[in-house]
């Protein structure tokens, strides 16, 4: 297992420089951070100064070859816009970005796991149905569409949850306050995770069902709840793990836009600000952020078949 995991990192590798490179040649595409600085009291002279101060009149290769040799050192810049160290912004707006990935991943599996084994359990039932229906509403349903309706009922017509923001302005800045910020962005994420998964969850559940160890397990009068809980959904576990790992990296796209819609102070708001004001380092460095938390994703997962399944050997 150890020289697997070594092996993996020595190919994330040339993979992660990969992939900055096509993030680099992508962004350069969008136009220069200079035209953002365009106004009737800018002089060309000026932009001339900026682009040398920035090293923007450079050929673009030679901007990715800075750029990469200062990161091997440990510095991925300043922003363009506030000045202020890259690592610095990524490091102060991390923790919102987490604490809101990681709740909504655990809400969403705790809803997606019970209710994809009831609907494997009583499968072909009226019930089964209307999860199975309910999943598919919930994954098709665009997260901006979902928020707009939340603002609207729970803040617009209701007043009960604040619209935006991670802590009421003026207020105590408390744990009840923050769990209030958090309803609805952290609902938002969860339908569309549970919505996903349930299908997921109900179709492992199924295809352990038909096992002949598991109705072996059954006609031994075991129970319903024994066979399912210890032999069936351990088993089920692997595919699970999967869709899993797969969400993290989504987790962080979908923030992009739930954090934009309820100005929660994380990297998804960073990123679109950033975006728009064509601010390269930031951009690069939250790319690289999280091509690292795909890898890291791939990896992880892996690791856990292992541990799920001890049959499962790794060379």
């Amino acid at each position: 297992m150890i020289k697997y995991i070594i092996k993996r990192i020595l190919i994330a590798i040339p993979v992660l420089i990969g992939i900055t490179i096509l993030d680099y040649a992508i962004m350069s595409l969008a136009g220069s951070p200079l035209e953002m600085m365009l106004g009737p009291k800018t002089t060309q002279a000026a932009l001339e100064a900026k682009a040398i101060q920035l090293g923007l009149d450079k050929p673009i290769y030679v901007q990715y070859y800075v750029w990469l040799k200062n990161v091997l050192k440990g510095n991925l810049g300043y922003s363009i816009k506030n000045y202020q160290p890259v690592s610095q912004i990524i490091r102060e707006h991390l923790g919102p970005t987490l604490l809101l990935m990681g709740t909504s991943l655990i809400v969403g599996l705790m809803i997606a796991i019970p209710l994809g084994i009831y609907s494997a359990v009583h499968r072909y039932t009226k019930r089964d149905y209307a999860l199975v229906t309910l999943s598919f509403l919930g994954s098709s349903i665009p997260s901006f569409f979902l928020s707009l309706i939340f603002i609207y009922l729970f803040n617009v017509k209701l007043g009960w949850l604040p619209s935006g923001g991670m802590k009421t302005t003026g207020g105590d800045g408390g744990f009840g306050d923050l769990v209030r910020h958090m309803v609805m962005p952290v609902m938002v994420l969860a339908v569309s995770i549970a919505g996903s998964n349930i299908r997921y969850v109900r179709g492992a559940v199924l295809e352990i069902l038909q096992k002949d160890y598991v109705r072996t397990a059954k006609s031994k009068g075991i129970g319903r709840f024994l066979t399912i809980n210890k032999h069936a959904l351990r088993n089920a576990l692997i595919p699970i793990v999967t869709v899993i790992g797969m969400h993290l990296p989504i987790l962080f796209g979908g923030a992009v836009i739930i954090e934009q819609i309820f100005s929660w102070p994380g990297l998804g708001l960073v990123t679109m600000n950033a975006i728009i004001g064509r601010d390269y380092p930031v951009i690069m460095g939250v790319a690289l952020l999280t091509a690292a938390v795909v890898l890291a994703a791939n990896l992880i997962t892996d690791i856990v078949y292992a541990l799920i399944d001890p049959t499962i050997k790794y060379h």
